[in-house]
């Protein structure tokens, strides 16, 4: 099991270009997708199953407690303790990054959803930056967030998104609540609840309403050289990027469009664009901040009575639920939800 910010196409891609003017992203990229694998493996028994919350002394609260380490290139970790809580700032952007970014998404959790941390309990939130030689992705591990340094051609750090952040630390969130399946639809949500929270820590971050934001995921991750906005856009999947190295960024924003295929785990990265759509658009037929509304609806639905191998379908009716629940029947948060869904074609109209 791996939950990797840049999906397996996208690398491959890179991976097998003769374009001499990404060679060494290129080369770069070959070392990732040889790193993942192993990942791959160590993980899947790790997050098989919902993890029990961890003990943590009453008196730390909600208070967020961070420690940050740096691998220094090598792909051990955790690395060395750089940064702890009470600790001043050093002069390494990746770890400032790294140490804001968990800050930002712990704060999303427990100001909009009442959330103590990843597990509701105060859990530490831990990191790892300057993993790897060149590693373009970010991953979450299980128990900590790890950052690669990029190749500087296609790729900047990955500390550098809020977005990438507040995604990979909500697939620890996921692991917590509904523990989805990381195949098929059910792993299209896992990935699509992590791009929800992911946008929603950025937005929070930045007092942005539903149509201030971008809605892209990873905006800032590519360089100059590449003709794209970021890895994904949840607003309009299949837009993010078009270029002459990357290709056309391959989400679908409709269940017509549903791609079937045994790669990336059943098409987790590709298939999350239809749900990523449905919730963008009712967020902002909603207007205002998105934690407040329709992110309420989610975060509800993925700590209800959620199947790990939910379906897109499923997961819809959930959502129409939450809503009607929190916000009462005929609502405009209840009636912008089901329609969203019709409009992806997830729920066909009555």
């Amino acid at each position: 099991m791996t939950y990797s910010i840049v999906p397996p196409y996208l690398l491959n891609r890179l991976a097998e270009t003769d374009d001499e003017r990404v060679s060494r992203a290129s080369a770069a990229a070959r070392r990732s997708l040889l790193v993942d694998p192993p990942l791959r493996r160590e993980r899947a028994a790790r997050t098989a199953a919902r993890p029990t919350a961890a003990a943590v002394p009453a008196e730390a609260g909600t208070r967020v407690n961070r420690i940050i380490s740096d691998a220094q290139g090598q792909e051990t970790l955790p690395g060395v303790t750089v940064r702890r809580e009470t600790d001043a700032a050093t002069d390494d952007i990746a770890v400032t990054e790294a140490f804001d970014g968990l800050g930002a998404t712990h704060a999303l959790f427990l100001d909009a959803f009442g959330r103590n941390s990843i597990d509701d309990n105060g859990l530490p939130l831990l990191a790892t930056v300057h993993y790897g030689e060149e590693y373009d992705n970010a991953f979450w591990e299980g128990s900590r967030m790890v950052f690669g340094d990029g190749d500087g051609e296609v790729f900047n750090r990955f500390t550098a998104s809020l977005s990438v952040i507040g995604h990979e630390l909500t697939h620890g969130v996921t692991q917590y609540t509904s523990a989805l399946e990381y195949q098929g639809q059910s792993g299209a949500l896992n990935e699509s609840i992590s791009d929800v929270f992911g946008a929603l820590v950025e937005q929070y971050n930045l007092g942005q309403t539903a149509g201030e934001a971008s809605w892209l995921i990873g905006e800032g991750l590519f360089t100059p050289a590449v003709q794209g906005r970021g890895l994904r856009s949840m607003l309009e999947p299949g837009t993010a990027y078009d270029d002459d190295v990357l290709g056309r960024d391959p989400q679908p924003a409709h269940m017509s469009d549903y791609i079937d295929t045994e790669d990336d785990n059943g098409g987790v990265h590709l298939n999350s664009g239809i749900p990523n759509r449905a919730f963008a658009i009712a967020a902002t037929t909603l207007g205002g901040p998105a934690w407040n509304g329709v992110g309420l609806v989610w975060y509800d639905a993925i700590q209800g009575e959620i199947s790990p191998t939910a379906t897109f379908s499923e997961f819809a009716r959930l959502t129409v639920a939450s809503a009607e629940a929190r916000f009462g029947n005929g609502s405009p948060e209840h009636l912008a939800v089901e329609d969203a869904w019709q409009t992806v074609g997830v729920v066909t109209h009555e």
